[in-house]
């Protein structure tokens, strides 16, 4: 197994120098190692460029996963390649997870990511339209190549929840995802205490987006929006009522809600129609080659 890790990084310096010591005590001396900064302002770029062990750094000006993903995926050139977030170390047990499963046939492999809060448990697959998807972290996950070739990579188009996009492309496909304990990492926490706040309006346009765009204007898509948006506004009003959240916050995100879902969807149909194949991506690797603002290759 040829091996190629991405790891994207954003303004994390000293947690992504713990991910990089992790990498390199935990996985062989053959594995290229491609790091995606962009875009920092806490000096990345030169703790980095200080280190014999990363092949290949990539410069970038977007704050996109997605993007980003695809600009380490340009560069990489092992058979398998492995997502994984600037704040996350592996574990002793991750190489060898990713080269067993890719041993037996399996087309994607993930694990878990400790420290990280999640809305869904993983390991449950989810049908939609009659379509199985296991959906997987983008910060801990590997791939067969040529199922990132069949995929042309990441949709651009996606600020926030471009794995899961991924994930319901890669079940649209026929291609297996496998999620293996052993294949585990830890995020490693910030002084900010590691959470940031959600932006529901582009958590909401991503959502009806992918949706839209993987399955058509069916009911489904409307359902499942419509129901996680009452769930999550219901979650809003007990915030209200226990102080944690202003009625006038809680009806400013409710109106975030409502005009990114509708966007989103018009969006989603949009690039439906634009890519008529299985792929359903017509914002992906092969679209763009100007993502990377400089890269240093010491391979």
């Amino acid at each position: 197994m040829e091996l190629s890790v991405v790891v994207s990084t954003l303004n994390d310096r000293e947690q992504l120098l713990s991910s990089l010591d992790a990498l390199a005590e935990r996985t062989p001396p053959s594995t290229e190692l491609i790091v995606v900064n962009g875009p920092s302002s806490d000096g990345t770029t030169g703790v980095v460029r200080e280190r014999t062990d990363v092949d290949v750094l990539v410069e970038i000006s977007e704050r996109n996963p997605s993007v980003s993903r695809n600009a380490g995926l340009r560069a990489a050139e092992g058979d398998v390649i492995a997502f994984l977030g600037g704040e996350c170390a592996i574990e002793h047990s991750w190489y060898d997870a990713i080269e067993r499963s890719i041993a037996t046939g399996t087309d994607v492999v993930t694990g878990p990511v400790t420290g990280k809060q999640r809305d869904h448990d993983p390991r449950t697959p989810r049908t939609v339209a009659g379509r199985r998807v296991v959906h997987f972290d983008g910060d801990n996950v590997a791939f067969d190549r040529t199922v990132l070739e069949a995929l042309d990579g990441f949709d651009e188009y996606l600020e926030d929840g471009g794995e899961r996009d991924c994930a319901h492309r890669v079940a649209g496909l026929g291609f297996d995802t496998d999620w293996d304990a052993e294949m585990a990492a830890r995020r490693e926490v910030g002084t900010d205490g590691g959470q940031t706040d959600r932006n529901w309006g582009t958590a909401y346009r991503s959502l009806s987006y992918r949706l839209a765009k993987n399955y058509g204007p069916r009911p489904t898509v409307l359902g499942r929006t419509i129901g996680s948006a009452l769930r999550d506004g219901s979650a809003g009003v007990r915030g209200v009522l226990t102080g944690e959240e202003t009625p006038t916050g809680w009806v400013s995100d409710g109106t975030d809600v409502v005009s990114n879902a509708a966007r989103g969807l018009r969006d989603g149909l949009s690039a439906r129609y634009t890519d008529r194949s299985s792929q359903r991506n017509p914002n992906g690797l092969s679209v763009r080659h100007d993502r990377a603002v400089h890269v240093y290759d010491r391979r």
